[in-house]
């Protein structure tokens, strides 16, 4: 996996690291293979997840036909600004303005 890093930034680069893993499942998957899974543990697992997703997909197929209402989003908490603006970015100065175009 690669991330490229601008500007010496890597902070950044390892904040787009960590969110392509967790989209790939890579932490998922270290979680799972520190400790031996029993062949027979694994079957099960997998066969419970294989039901939660199928649950899952009949859920949201009822909601889009209608059947069941669907659910109403939690709210978000709204987020104070950081003090100094967003990180990386740079206050714009203000061109002086002499009167005429350019």
């Amino acid at each position: 996996m690669q991330v490229l890093v601008r500007d010496n930034n890597v902070d950044q680069a390892l904040r787009v690291l960590k969110k392509k893993m967790q989209r790939e499942g890579i932490f998922r998957e270290m979680k799972q293979r520190r400790n031996f899974e029993k062949p027979s543990e694994r079957k099960n697992r997998e066969k419970a997840e294989a039901i939660r997703r199928a649950r899952k997909a009949a859920r949201k197929q009822a909601q889009r036909d209608g059947l069941i209402p669907a659910a109403k989003p939690k709210p978000r908490p709204e987020r104070k600004p950081r003090p100094g603006g967003a990180p990386g970015s740079a206050p714009l100065a203000a061109a002086p303005t002499t009167g005429t175009p350019r």
